[in-house]
């Protein structure tokens, strides 16, 4: 296939909001709950999911570029009874809409009504409430999002639940890199506590990224020359594609780079990803270094980005075994 970057800065932008959120999330839900041993004022939350936010919305701006017709993006959602896109663009604006009013509620802690306190102490908030909703909502929208391209079956790199692991796993372990510098600034107390679960995230995406890796490079692919002009006889080498001219289908569905590019590509994404963020997370930890930490985070976001690249052109369209022959 050939990557538009509208989807990719798209699917990249959002699962960093997602996973931003979701470590705000957990970071208050653990302080209510009495486990971590140090109090942090509620606008960091605050100010977390609006950053959060931030990156929501620029995702969504960016896949404003993907459509011909922009003022008829509402119809998208039309289908939702069998479309995951159609769901994707419903879950969104929800999900969008739950981290705005759990980010106004901790950050004007005052508005943020208790709803039960425990006899330990424990505090159960409106906007703790708010939260697991939107973590909810978090989660569909993870799962929307990977099976826009996992339902797809003749595209078999894609057909997998990797593809939804990989997609949330990826999204988390970004967003909590962010929230491992974000804390540096806001709250060095809690720095260790994100980068950890930053580390964790990222090591169980590599493992689960490499797993894809290995399953794709070793697919049997179902169609062949032979089933796509309906002819059993095993010595068919076509010659030509039949016009001399370019169309959709020799634009959209290839992505026109060399094997020697591909295989570059994906030994970028996963040195970028996977190891040197993990690596500039210790350092940073280690020397309380909030540049590190923002090196950390910018590094593996190229890395999505390069990762997001290979993820779509890595996919090989069936139609391809005739519109790409010369």
């Amino acid at each position: 296939m050939n990557p538009a970057f509208s989807v990719i800065f798209l699917t990249t932008l959002i699962g960093v909001g997602q996973g931003m959120f979701l470590a705000m999330y957990t970071g208050h839900a653990y302080s209510a709950l009495n486990i971590l041993p140090f109090e942090t004022s509620a606008s960091f939350y605050g100010v977390g999911s609006m950053i959060a936010l931030v990156f929501l919305v620029g995702g969504l701006i960016a896949s404003f570029f993907h459509l011909g017709r922009p003022e008829r993006a509402w119809r998208s959602a039309a289908r939702w009874r069998t479309s995951w896109l159609s769901r994707e663009v419903i879950v969104l604006p929800l999900f969008m809409g739950l981290v705005g009013i759990y980010a106004i509620l901790t950050y004007f802690s005052w508005w943020d009504l208790s709803v039960y306190q425990s006899a330990s102490g424990s505090n159960l908030q409106l906007s703790l409430v708010i939260g697991v909703m939107a973590t909810l909502a978090s989660f569909a929208l993870f799962i929307c999002t990977g099976m826009i391209y996992a339902c797809i079956k003749f595209l078999q790199e894609w057909a997998s639940p990797l593809t939804v692991i990989n997609y949330t796993l990826l999204g988390v372990a970004s967003g909590f890199v962010l929230a491992t510098t974000f804390s540096s600034y806001a709250a060095p107390e809690l720095t260790q506590f994100y980068a950890v679960w930053a580390a964790i995230i990222t090591f169980a995406a590599m493992l689960t990224r490499i797993a894809s890796l290995y399953r794709n490079a070793r697919i049997k692919f179902k169609s062949t020359i032979q089933t796509a002009i309906g002819i059993r006889h095993t010595k068919i080498k076509q010659k030509a594609m039949g016009f001399m001219a370019g169309s959709v289908n020799t634009r959209d569905f290839f992505h026109n780079q060399s094997q020697i590019f591909i295989k570059n590509m994906k030994w970028i994404f996963l040195t970028l990803v996977f190891p040197l963020p993990l690596i500039l997370l210790w350092v940073g930890v280690t020397y309380s270094s909030s540049g590190i930490l923002i090196f950390a985070f910018v590094v593996q976001y190229i890395g999505l980005i390069a990762e997001r690249w290979f993820f779509f052109a890595q996919a090989n369209h069936p139609q391809n075994l005739y519109y790409q022959t010369i």
